[in-house]
């Protein structure tokens, strides 16, 4: 184990946000945070685990010693009748792991392509695209306490997922709480692929897709291609310009709120979900009250779509922060909707 001294993050983060870690351990495998826990100094610190940074806004310098996670290896653990169990090192590439998983013969996660970020923060934002969720294909994953060291394993229930959300991205308030925010590191993470393998396609995109190449039965590696085509079109490389996806979250509401909305609003996008509530696009209400284009000092909304927030070049973690509050309380004012953000601020 080597910890480093003022380590730059702006790599570290999608938004490419500079800051910098006071100090920072690589952690490769579990002996790495066992070897830390031993360390009576580091083990008292706060920590902050830290994937590919895809889902966080630095507002400065992290002080608590940063829990870089870059576990590695994939494996097929199971190959049977009904689904193939893989597994996954968190800090393996999300989108790599995807294409992998196809090379490898086995479709299920094909819809969840391109999207940002390392196999292990998957569960903690229960990630999800064009009609896919991370639970719907989720198995198991190990984690280590950090404060005893014990590894232990958690199922699709225990994980507790929700819309964008896990126990890992709360706290344990009192005591006899399960919330595992700061409290555990993902080592490793196991998919079920579900046997005779189905295509997913009730979303509009890929609606349009198969119509523009006349497939009506695409394999997976063509809704693959299709998704990241999708994506590419209308979301910005992180390689290129700063950002972290879809900064806010669909919001919910009833359906009589829908239909006020409606009432004052006919174009809003909605759509209705299986217990009778009504999604609405928090790209569309963000578009709604002009917000397209617009920027706070070098942070900005992307020109093809509202939902991403972006950095046009040495924005900080303020801006960012400043602008989504605006964007908030537009929204609010017109519609009576509070928009939540999907990124951690830090």
């Amino acid at each position: 184990m080597i910890v480093e001294q003022n380590v730059p993050l702006q790599a570290h983060n999608s938004f490419g946000i500079v800051a910098k870690a006071r100090e920072l351990v690589r952690v490769r495998s579990e002996d790495d945070v066992l070897a830390l826990l031993a360390d009576a100094q580091l083990a008292a610190k706060p920590k902050f685990v830290l994937g590919g940074g895809s889902n966080i806004v630095l507002t400065g310098d992290v002080r608590p010693l940063v829990l870089k996670v870059e576990t590695l290896g994939r494996r097929v653990l199971e190959d049977g009748p009904r689904a193939t169990i893989v597994e996954a090192g968190a800090g393996e590439n999300w989108h790599e792991t995807v294409a992998w998983t196809l090379a490898q013969g086995f479709g299920g996660l094909e819809n969840l392509a391109l999207i940002p970020g390392t196999v292990g923060a998957s569960p903690v934002q229960n990630v999800g695209a064009y009609g896919v969720e991370l639970q719907d294909r989720f198995e198991s994953l190990d984690a280590i306490d950090l404060a005893s060291g014990r590894v232990f394993t958690l199922d699709a229930a225990q994980c507790a997922f929700g819309y964008r959300d896990s126990v890992f991205k709360h706290e344990a308030v009192q005591e006899g709480d399960f919330g595992l925010s700061g409290r555990a590191l993902i080592l490793r993470v196991r998919f079920r692929l579900p046997k005779p393998w189905k295509p997913v396609l009730g979303y509009l995109d890929l609606e349009r897709k198969m119509a523009e190449t006349g497939i009506r039965t695409p394999s997976a590696q063509q809704i693959f291609d299709w998704v990241c085509a999708i994506r590419s079109a209308k979301l910005p490389d992180p390689r290129v310009i700063g950002n972290a996806g879809s900064f806010f979250k669909n919001p919910t509401v009833t359906l009589e709120q829908c239909s006020d909305i409606i009432a004052r609003e006919p174009g809003i996008v909605h759509y209705r979900m299986a217990d009778g509530s009504v999604k609405l696009a928090a790209g569309w209400l963000i578009d709604a009250c002009g917000w397209k284009g617009k920027s706070v000092g070098n942070a900005g909304v992307y020109e093809k779509q509202a939902l991403v927030l972006v950095n046009r070049g040495g924005a900080t973690g303020g801006e960012v922060v400043t602008l989504a509050r605006a964007i908030q309380t537009s929204v609010y004012e017109r519609f009576g909707i509070r928009l939540e953000p999907e990124p951690v601020v830090v």
